[in-house]
């Protein structure tokens, strides 16, 4: 069997940072993906909204750089996860992020200018699954 997913999107808010009981660092965030198609002579836009969760030092940075509006590109495995919420079985698909590439924005002077002083955002970061 295969699992893989490479998704770009823009994050829909900023990224929540938190840590396992073992100390190992987890980013949360969700991502806007648009895909066009044609309906009828009409062309139609559709809008997913992806959870993902990246672990390890690639997660501190997710946390670190990106901002709700910035534009990612993100590839790992589908998973699902399950719960019992209220006596109900709950469960939600998310992305487990294996590389997390952060992509530029063509108008962002801040990060031009952030770029030229050597503060810039690393373009990739990979980590493995801490399990």
């Amino acid at each position: 069997m295969y699992n893989r997913i490479i998704l770009i999107g823009n994050l829909t808010k900023d990224p929540e940072l938190r840590y396992t009981p073992q100390g190992t660092p987890v980013t949360s965030f969700r991502i806007a993906v648009s895909s066009k198609y044609k309906q009828s002579g009409e062309m139609k836009e559709e809008t997913l909204f992806i959870d993902t969760v990246v672990f390890g030092k690639q997660a501190e940075s997710c946390s670190q750089y990106l901002q709700k509006g910035r534009s990612v590109l993100v590839e790992g495995r589908l998973q699902e996860r399950r719960w019992e919420s209220d006596g109900q079985q709950k469960s939600k698909f998310e992305v487990l992020a294996q590389t997390v590439r952060f992509l530029s924005r063509k108008s962002d002077p801040q990060s031009s200018q952030s770029a030229a002083q050597g503060d810039g955002i690393p373009e990739e970061i990979t980590d493995t699954e801490p399990f």
